[in-house]
């Protein structure tokens, strides 16, 4: 009997910023659209500090701006 993986991809919600000294949420910002994924940074909600960074391998975005040119 084959297994499904449970998560594919897990998404932050809250990291730690070192400028409000506490736990806050965050916002996923696009930085790159790249051939081999896509590169997001995470600020926090409250301040604005770049906190955090996330590579994916989804080239799909990358192909649709392809096709639109």
């Amino acid at each position: 009997m084959k297994r499904q993986a449970q998560f594919d991809q897990f998404e932050v919600s809250e990291l730690f910023c070192p400028r409000c000294r506490a736990s806050k949420p965050v916002r996923r910002h696009l930085l790159l659209v790249l051939p081999t994924g896509n590169k997001y940074e995470y600020r926090c909600s409250a301040c604005g500090t770049a906190v955090g960074a996330k590579d994916d391998n989804d080239s799909s975005e990358y192909t649709e701006i392809l096709r639109r040119t």
